[in-house]
């Protein structure tokens, strides 16, 4: 038996300050989370950072999901010291449960099924404090369990991504005259960037009502430049590719599918004559670090 504080009356799920009884609880009741990363690193390719919070919704199993009626609802859980850990103490119930959880976490719900979410439209953006860098904040990751109990102990989620990724190669030509800049700018065209999320299903759908919008990408490395895109079909050539070299802009048009959870690779090879281009698709990756 370990002390863990005061409950107050009546209340068996969280842990309240004020007004309240001091009671002993068993530690095995304790709800503890592990979050596990689709690479074990973070969205910026580095472990999770002191402070990172994801969102979690948890339901027993005869009960259906709801925005604010379920056993646990939007509970952040914070990253600190290498643990995971709630805002309040969380306590089994006796019971079957299922278990959601996202990233990044969202303040405000209104519901679980039908959630917008936007990609930032500058990606090149550097985070801040508690302020996410554009990049970053694009990347929306889902994870879930069910059928969890008291006997599991930790509930370990094991996150995926749900939005697209676009990595792109910049490659001279023979004739193209002296290195690419290092300030080369990559931006993606012709996509929606606004979305809907059904939290408890993990999947993703294009806004069909949103507009098309310029994505700025993000650099990654030597001329690689990558950036996060909502799932959708283009199913007509449009102009989607745009690098910006020393001055000169640089149009791709084609055809493109940009799937949820998976990282498209396409190479774009300059040459001194912005009419005489070249663009090379590569392999789709399911998942990426």
């Amino acid at each position: 038996m370990v002390k863990l504080g005061t409950v107050c009356t009546g209340i068996l799920l969280f842990l309240f300050a004020g007004g309240c009884a001091e009671k002993e609880w068993n530690d095995e009741r304790l709800l503890r989370f592990d979050v596990v990363h689709p690479a074990q690193s973070r969205v910026t390719a580095t472990a999770f950072e002191s402070g990172d919070r994801v969102g979690i919704y948890m339901r027993k199993q005869e009960y259906p999901w709801e925005v604010s009626g379920n056993f646990v609802n939007n509970e952040p859980i914070v990253y600190e010291n290498d643990t995971w850990t709630t805002g309040k103490l969380i306590f089994w119930e006796e019971g079957v449960f299922d278990v959601v959880g996202y990233y990044p976490y969202l303040e405000e719900m209104n519901n679980v099924t039908d959630i917008p979410f936007s990609v930032a439209l500058d990606q090149s953006t550097e985070g801040e404090g508690e302020e996410l860098g554009g990049y970053e904040a694009s990347d929306f990751l889902w994870a879930g369990k069910e059928g969890v109990g008291m006997e599991d102990g930790v509930v370990r989620l094991t996150f995926a991504h749900r939005m697209s990724r676009l990595v792109v190669r910049l490659v001279p030509t023979e004739d193209y005259e002296g290195e690419i800049p290092e300030d080369a700018i990559v931006k993606i065209h012709s996509t929606v960037p606004k979305a809907t999320i059904d939290l408890t299903a993990g999947v993703v759908t294009k806004d069909p009502y949103g507009a098309e919008n310029v994505i700025k990408a993000r650099k990654e490395g030597e001329r690689v430049y990558t950036a996060i895109v909502v799932p959708q079909r283009l199913d007509y050539t449009v102009p989607l590719l745009e690098v910006v070299a020393g001055g000169i802009s640089y149009i791709y048009d084609m055809r493109f599918v940009f799937k949820s959870g998976v990282q498209h690779t396409v190479t774009a090879y300059l040459s001194k004559n912005p009419e005489q281009i070249k663009i090379e698709i590569g392999g789709d990756i399911e998942g990426w670090n």
